[in-house]
């Protein structure tokens, strides 16, 4: 914004040359499955000329370019939700957080390539094949918001929109070496959506700092009467936060695997290594960390019924080219019973109300983000972590999802590379419905650690 401010780019030129590195980049990795380059372009004439009026007020976003994860309607623009049942929508609307983004000003790029509906942390689909690490494109970049995570590490655009259930703005930041925030429930409003009292998938920004990342989210956060659960919000606080940030004084809880994944060794050790990042800071550190004993149980009743509530009815007519893990998702959750959807419940508040506890003590808790490096593409999820089976496909991903069953604020940010040469993301979740403190910490450790800005990927 300072440039097009200082008329020393402008809109026009930046979205262009983002188009045109699309172009060239795109095709390897496959980050966008949709691009909207004659309405990319037309909203940045309209962008460029507007800056130019006296007496414009141009808002937060004017000009900046951003994608769209193919779970949410654009208007105009295809939207198929990584599915057959879908492949050839063209919504005659945008969903809430578009038309919040287009209002900021942003420009909206095109659509970004996700799993089928989103289930999955491996981003590939019949409609539009894989997407792959920009790292070393034989591995996945993560998912269900992988194709946004691969745009921002390529530079095919500042910033995206993701959404997150158990992992899916997270996982893919921390895979291909960005930031993604999955925030509390109702902080940014959803619409439409099958299910609006739902507590669990969030919408939510992606960014390469965590400065955009408050940028962003303080344009799309806050009330709205579609969106049941949504509440008011202090964007000025999320913005406030990533100004001059300090941990001096914070209590840091180390969580480690919370007692529920295996962690990879390599990834142990890029992570913990972060602690003294924080100390130096003036932080107080120690290893803590409630138990999730039975995060597995509650992820197995509240994923199941999630997956009925928005999939079950398709089952009869298109089964048979649904992926396949989708498709078990859906049978798991029609094979629950009242009593084990009913016992889930009371897990999970009981769970809450001992997580709620033990951050009267701390302001955070981190954790490496994923437990393991980027794996092969081929390979929908790992069956094993240093030579532990994994107990579900779902297991290696309960560091995020932990969180997420709690309704905690938590966000991902690069924290370091294994031996290889691959990134390894940071966790840090935060209170109940405290974005700004989890900004806070994100952008102090970046400000400690900018790797970011120092290493791109291969591609």
């Amino acid at each position: 914004m300072a440039l097009y401010r200082r008329r020393a780019v402008s809109p026009l030129e930046v979205t262009r040359a983002i188009l045109a590195r699309i172009e060239k980049v795109n095709p390897a990795l496959n980050a966008y499955c949709t691009v909207a380059a004659e309405s990319a372009l037309a909203a940045a004439r309209r962008a460029t000329a507007a800056l130019g009026k006296r007496g414009a007020r141009p808002g937060p976003l004017h000009g900046v370019p951003v994608s769209i994860k193919d779970l949410t309607p654009t208007k105009g623009i295809r939207t198929t939700w990584g599915s057959r049942v879908h492949e050839h929508d063209v919504p005659d609307h945008d969903g809430l957080v578009v038309e919040r983004l287009k209002a900021a000003g942003a420009i909206v790029l095109g659509k970004t390539n996700t799993p089928e509906f989103g289930a999955g942390a491996n981003t590939f689909n019949a409609v539009f094949g894989p997407t792959r690490n920009p790292w070393n494109p034989a591995l996945t970049c993560g998912g269900s918001t992988g194709g946004g995570a691969v745009a921002l590490a390529t530079g095919l655009g500042p910033l995206a929109q993701g959404s997150d259930l158990g992992g899916s703005l997270r996982l893919p930041a921390a895979f291909c070496g960005v930031v993604g925030f999955r925030i509390s429930p109702g902080c940014v409003p959803v619409w439409p959506t099958v299910l609006g009292w739902d507590p669990l998938s969030v919408q939510g920004p992606m960014a390469r700092t965590v400065a955009d990342v408050a940028l962003m989210l303080s344009a799309i956060a806050g009330p709205d009467s579609r969106a049941p659960i949504s509440y008011p919000v202090d964007v000025r606080a999320l913005l406030a936060a990533v100004g001059r940030p300090s941990v001096k004084g914070l209590r840091i809880a180390w969580g480690g695997d919370l007692g529920v994944t295996p962690v990879d060794p390599e990834v142990l050790r890029v992570t913990e290594d972060a602690l003294g990042v924080f100390r130096r800071l003036g932080a107080r550190v120690e290893a803590a960390h409630p138990s999730f004993a039975e995060a597995a149980e509650i992820v197995r009743t509240t994923r199941g019924l999630s997956m009925v509530a928005r999939h079950a009815e398709k089952l009869a007519r298109w089964k048979p080219v649904m992926q396949d893990n989708l498709v078990r998702n859906i049978e798991e959750g029609l094979a629950l019973t009242p009593a084990e959807i009913g016992e889930g419940e009371r897990l999970r508040t009981a769970l809450f109300h001992r997580v709620r506890t033990f951050m009267e003590r701390h302001e955070v808790i981190v954790t490496p983000t994923a437990p393991i490096p980027p794996f092969p593409v081929e390979t929908v999820a790992p069956r094993e972590i240093g030579g532990v089976p994994m107990r579900s496909y779902i297991q290696w991903a309960l560091l995020t999802y932990a969180f997420t069953l709690v309704g905690a604020p938590a966000i991902s940010v690069p924290c370091g590379f294994t031996r290889d040469g691959l990134p390894v993301g940071l966790q840090i979740a935060g209170r109940w419905r405290d974005e700004a403190t989890v900004l806070r910490v994100a952008a102090a450790f970046e400000a400690a650690r900018p790797w970011a800005h120092l290493r791109p990927p291969a591609i």
